[in-house]
């Protein structure tokens, strides 16, 4: 089995001591994906799922402020759970997160938790000492104390009780960059069939309207020619699904050098520039 964790508690102290704990725990290798917000969480979970393909897994997400939004939480966002294929996902419900779960339709629902009822079940079955109860449901830091816990649980066929949560409930994934790759591609939460046309129908001799201009398409980077600007279907994204990136073919430019963009920028013009969920 492998675990995966996708975070926005990313310095190397918060990490260290969330791949430590989980490392502890599991007793297996351990992958730590470090993000800044909940699209790109959404993306990443999308992605790590691919990765995994039949095989067994467990994912921990929890990128989930507190601020704003968050303040409606007694502690931050309650974590749910759900089970793809062979995958255990344990993941923050609140924002986008699971945005793109439910545009690729991977689960129905979603089982939230409460975290002093749960906490109050592992002191019962001893998985935990009485005494920590309390400062578990307190902790500053859940993505140590309480979601490596809640994972190695459920990874033993166990389960929990929660309220149940339609994959409805979750907000739609916006049309929008998810990622910016190290060579400044744009990752988009676009597939084929959000076009209008969808490609299967696009004519190659009309372009693709964004906010960005009129971009030609081609179905690889390799075929994009030199300096040229076009969306291309990337390599991220789940089975047959593919997600659209922008991309320019230039050693010495980049997508986001050229547009000045970033994750949550909507592609298409929106009277909204950011369409981040925090």
């Amino acid at each position: 089995m492998n675990l995966t964790i996708i975070n926005d508690c990313r310095d190397e102290n918060a990490k260290g001591r969330q791949v430590t704990r989980a490392i502890s725990l599991f007793k297996c290798p351990v992958s730590f994906i470090r993000v800044e917000n909940d699209l790109e969480a959404a993306g990443n979970l999308i992605d790590t799922l691919d990765a995994l393909e039949e095989n067994a897994g467990v994912v921990l997400v929890n990128v989930a402020p507190r601020n704003g939004s968050g303040k409606k939480w007694p502690n931050g966002s309650p974590f749910g759970y759900f089970w793809y294929k062979k995958i255990l996902v344990v993941s923050s419900v609140d924002g986008l997160t699971l945005s793109l779960i439910k545009k690729f339709k991977l689960c129905k629902k979603i089982i939230v938790l409460d975290t002093r009822k749960t906490l109050e079940k592992f002191a019962k079955e001893k998985v935990i000492p009485e005494e920590l109860v309390d400062y578990i449901a307190k902790s500053q830091f859940r993505s140590y104390d309480f979601l490596p816990r809640v994972g190695t649980y459920l990874a033993k066929g166990k389960k929990l009780a929660g309220e149940k949560l339609s994959i409805e409930g979750i907000p739609n994934a916006p049309k929008a960059i998810w990622w910016i790759d190290n060579f400044g591609n744009f990752k988009t939460t676009l597939l084929s069939e959000d076009l209008n046309p969808p490609l299967s129908r696009f004519n190659l001799d009309n372009g693709i309207e964004t906010k960005f201009g009129k971009l030609p398409y081609y179905n690889r980077l390799k075929e994009v020619p030199d300096r040229k600007v076009a969306i291309i279907t990337g390599s991220s994204g789940l089975g047959e699904k593919r997600f659209l990136e922008i991309v320019v073919q230039d050693v010495n430019g980049s997508a986001r050098n050229k547009f000045n963009a970033s994750v949550g920028d909507s592609i298409f013009n929106s009277p909204d520039r950011k369409v981040l969920g925090r």
